[in-house]
């Protein structure tokens, strides 16, 4: 608790901010939107360092940018199908997103250009868990307070064309809960402290991921205890949120876990989830489950939007129309948008039912491709990490490619998938250096000499200070291990270093 409160170092006081401080801008109304404030002070930072490091496959995510650039020459365009006029809305919404694009760019490169002493990898964990316990109570909330909401301060101030938007209204307005009728009737959909509910259902799934390896995997047993009954708090809101991609998601997850851990491991992992499953079945969660699965009525309006969406993309099909953009009619009529006597007309714009379809509307299939290269290509390269953390990223970067297809990226979803990017480029290979020890805290030995002697001194290695893990060969790792920070912080430089293999999944 005392590190919790004390100030952290300045060179990771803009990532606290994003991470511990969210509630606090999602009270203010600018949430996800923060990353574009913080990402100045990263800016600047970064100059000051200059030459900075880039990571292999960074060079993707800079083409989409310009490629977003470019997409720019369509914002006036119209393809078939749809209505609409180039107005102050569609540029806003335009500028928005390139913003964001840029910052999530700003924000890997200041993560990887940190040293491990500034920014321990468990530190950077442990912040994902913090607001991994924040979405959870959120989450909470809006199972047992829905209609809670209020007037952020970035609300009032904006004028009433920025503010009145309905994309606008979401990003900004706090609220507990999203109240649809998925299920027939009313019924919450937990969404605070992010935009809306599916960016909560996709978040909490991300976030899960780094409470376990930063609270279980790296906690001691106070940690633990704390780790497990958030997750069983997490049932909650993750079965009252009707998120079936989050459902298949965190299903995808204990496959994965199951896969990749030993078999010992996997045994008692698979027993414990199959008795939580009986129970969970037996339970009155469990039948919020079964009739969500009976009520699948949204799957038409996704194809609706979906085949919009293609059908608008193959007019553009290279650089897009750089922004979403409204279709004539919906799945049950040709009426657009609600009237008097079609209550349930209208329906949301084309490439909003997932990251996909949002990147083929508005830079064409090129975007898309540089997106789907540049996450692959994250799992490719890492997927040898046999850390805890290397595993987890590579996870995390597995769903990115699954929740394409459900979930928008934008506006939180993508923070957090590019901070696991960051991890796991802060955890790669570097030539030359070691890896951390298992987990939790180890004695390695090192050689050291005096005036031409040598001899060996323990050096307590808890996996803060190293971010930089070779690939094991043969079960053998080798290298020299660049700085290890010891448990008063002094980092101890060695050569010669050799480790056991890392650590089995998750644990």
């Amino acid at each position: 608790m005392r590190r919790l409160l004390r100030p952290p170092p300045p060179a990771r006081r803009p990532i606290a901010a994003l991470f511990v401080g969210y509630p606090l801008w999602w009270a203010l109304g600018f949430g996800g939107l923060s990353l574009v404030v913080l990402a100045v002070p990263m800016a600047v930072v970064l100059w000051r360092r200059r030459p900075i490091a880039v990571p292999k496959g960074m060079g993707l995510w800079a083409l989409l940018i310009a490629g977003y650039l470019v997409s720019a020459l369509m914002l006036g365009e119209m393809p078939p199908g749809t209505y609409g006029d180039l107005g102050a809305g569609r540029v806003l919404g335009y500028a928005m997103r390139l913003a964001l694009y840029l910052s999530l760019m700003i924000m890997v490169l200041y993560l990887g250009n940190l040293t491990p002493d500034e920014l321990p990898q468990r530190t950077l964990v442990r912040m994902l868990g913090v607001l991994c316990v924040t979405t959870v109570a959120g989450g909470l909330l809006g199972v047992l307070a829905p209609g809670f909401q209020f007037t952020s301060p970035l609300e009032m101030a904006l004028p009433e064309w920025i503010g009145g938007n309905s994309y606008v209204r979401n990003l900004i307005h706090p609220t507990a809960a999203q109240v649809q009728h998925v299920l027939g009737h009313a019924s919450p959909r937990p969404e605070a402290p992010f935009e809306w509910a599916n960016a909560w259902g996709s978040n909490i799934s991300v976030l899960l991921i780094w409470f376990v390896v930063g609270w279980w995997t790296y906690g001691g047993t106070v940690r633990r205890l704390l780790c497990a009954a958030v997750v069983a708090l997490a049932t909650v809101p993750i079965v009252y949120s009707l998120n079936r991609g989050l459902w298949i998601g965190l299903a995808v997850t204990v496959a994965y876990v199951l896969v990749r851990a030993r078999s010992r491991t996997a045994l008692a992992v698979g027993a414990a989830l199959a008795a939580a499953a009986l129970a969970f079945w037996a339970g009155p969660l469990g039948a919020i489950v079964a009739q969500r699965l009976d009520s699948p009525h949204s799957n038409r309006i996704r194809a609706f939007t979906v085949a919009g969406t293609l059908e608008a993309a193959a007019h553009s099909p290279v650089i897009g129309y750089g922004n979403t953009r409204n279709a004539f009619g919906n799945y049950q009529t040709i009426t657009t948008g609600r009237t008097d006597w079609c209550a349930e007309c209208g329906h949301p714009p084309l490439g909003s039912d997932g990251q996909l379809w949002l990147l083929l509307i508005t830079q064409g299939y090129t975007g898309a491709a540089l997106y789907i290269a540049f996450f692959a290509g994250a799992v490719r390269r890492f997927r040898h990490d046999r850390t805890p953390i290397g595993q987890a990223g590579t996870l995390v970067m597995i769903l990115v490619l699954m929740y394409m297809v459900v979930y928008d990226g934008l506006v939180t979803a993508l923070i957090l998938y590019l901070v696991s990017y960051a991890l796991l480029w802060r955890n790669a290979p570097v030539p030359g250096t070691a890896p951390p020890g298992p987990a939790g805290p180890q004695a390695l030995t090192a050689p050291i000499g005096t005036n031409g002697t040598a001899g060996t001194e323990p050096i307590l290695n808890d996996n803060r200070a190293v971010t930089d893990p070779m690939r094991t060969v043969g079960g053998v790792t080798r290298g020299r291990l660049r700085a290890v920070g010891n448990e008063a912080g002094r980092p101890t430089r060695t050569t010669g270093t050799t480790t056991t293999a890392p650590m089995e999944a998750f644990r």
